[in-house]
Parts: C-alpha cells; sequence; structure tokens
C-alpha cells in the first residue's frame, strides 16, 4: 500500500512540474512582448509556488496520518504481544507446579517403597 501511495506522489510531483515546465516554454515561445512575458511568467510562478506549498501540506498530511497509523499498529501489536507473553508465563508455572507436585508425588513414593523394604532387610 506504501508503494502505491509513493507511485501517486511521484506521479502528482512529475505532473506538476511537467506542467510547469510546458507553461514556461509556451510563455517563452509565444508572440508577445517581454513586458507581458514577464508578467506571465511572475504569475506562474505565483501559482507553481501556491501549488507547491499546497502539495507540500497535503503531502505532510498524509505522512502525518501514516505516522499516526503505524503507531496504533505498533501499539496493537505490542499489546498482543503482551498478551501472548502472559498466557506463556502463566502455562509455565503451571507446568513448573505441575513438575514439582509430580516430584513430591515421586519423592513420597520412593520413601515409602524405600520404608516397606526397610523391616524386611532388618
Amino acid at each position: 500500500m506504501a508503494d502505491r501511495d509513493s507511485d501517486f506522489g511521484a506521479f502528482i510531483t512529475g505532473f506538476v512540474v511537467g506542467g510547469l515546465v510546458g507553461a514556461a516554454v509556451a510563455l517563452l515561445l509565444a508572440p508577445q512582448s517581454g513586458e507581458e512575458t514577464r508578467t506571465m511568467i511572475r504569475e506562474k510562478g505565483i501559482e507553481l509556488k501556491d501549488q507547491v506549498e499546497q502539495t507540500a501540506t497535503e503531502t505532510r498530511e498524509k505522512a502525518e496520518k501514516l505516522a499516526q497509523d503505524a503507531r496504533i499498529r505498533a501499539r496493537d501489536l505490542q499489546e498482543r504481544g503482551q498478551v501472548i507473553l502472559e498466557e506463556q508465563k502463566s502455562r509455565i508455572e503451571q507446568a513448573v507446579e505441575t513438575g514439582k507436585r509430580a516430584a513430591k508425588r515421586t519423592k513420597k513414593e520412593t520413601e515409602e517403597e524405600a520404608a516397606d523394604e526397610a523391616p524386611a532387610e532388618a
């Protein structure tokens, strides 16, 4: 999706620059007096400046929105990761407790067997 946005931005930039170059060439080659040509170039320059400022503002706003969306997604992923981490931690704690109980049970059974065998040996 970012590639599409970048391609669109490049297209718009190329379109604006191409239009300006075309307008400048048309003005320079038009059969007008020097003063009229300079006036038209000045006006077109002002229009170009306004268009560039508008495009820059729109691009900045779009970039800020994309950055905000990225921050939201990163926060969501971090929260999901924290949930998964807590779940895994809980599972490990349960497994450790189960292992401890099994070890105690085995130890108790071993002690009982040893106690049962001890009188038989004596």
